[in-house]
């Protein structure tokens, strides 16, 4: 089986460059994380997490790049995907790209690139050189919505206060989002929240977003 080299699809406008990387990465790496934010609450041990929202994947590879045996300069080929990181003049942005090997299809932008050379020709010039390569994932308004299914909480409802209920708590378990214990309080016009007593018949708003 022929083996099927790694490639760089940029997107310019309405045409596709394609950038084949001489070698093969040995490895990549994925990394992907959930921002949050902690909010303290009197009288717990610990604070709430409240999720924000989600961070962007990144893929970072080595690519590796040899022209000794040509005689010529690396950069020629180095310079390809260096320049990615350049504003377009169409775009006023660098470029969006992706990196296709396999099964894996990888959309954004590279956010760094690390450039080491290691060999040099006689007159000096760089022969040999390993970029460590960082993709960010990029994706429009729509294209999230699509992938990610939101639905506002559905409880227009009533809800009777018990012995050690606060406002946050209500929320927390009403919108798993403590925060939004100020929906509770303006639906039921609670501007004092030492006054929450146990048999207080509260409305549980319905939220729209």
């Amino acid at each position: 089986m022929a083996l099927r080299k790694a490639m760089i699809l940029v997107e310019r406008g309405h045409s596709i460059q394609r950038l084949e990387v001489l070698f093969n990465p040995n490895e990549y790496t994925l990394d992907s994380s959930n921002q949050y934010s902690w909010q303290t609450i009197p009288g717990l041990s610990q604070p709430i997490a409240q999720f924000v929202s989600g961070e962007a994947t990144t893929l970072t590879m080595d690519l590796f790049f040899d022209s000794y045996e040509s005689g010529t300069d690396v950069r020629r080929h180095t310079g390809k995907v260096v320049g990615l990181l350049d504003v377009d003049k169409d775009l006023h942005a660098p470029p969006t790209c992706k990196f296709v090997w396999g099964s894996l299809q990888f959309k954004g932008i590279v956010e760094q690139v690390s450039q080491k050379y290691t060999m040099f020709l006689d007159s000096g010039i760089p022969a040999r050189a390993t970029l460590t390569v960082t993709f960010k994932a990029v994706q429009s308004i729509k294209e999230q919505f699509k992938r990610i299914p939101r639905q506002s909480a559905d409880r227009t409802k009533q809800r009777t206060v018990k012995q050690g209920d606060h406002l946050w708590s209500i929320a927390a378990e009403e919108y798993e989002d403590p925060g939004l214990w100020r929906e509770i309080a303006r639906a039921n016009a609670i501007a004092d929240l030492k006054q929450l007593e146990p048999g207080t018949v509260l409305k549980i708003p319905r939220l729209y977003g």
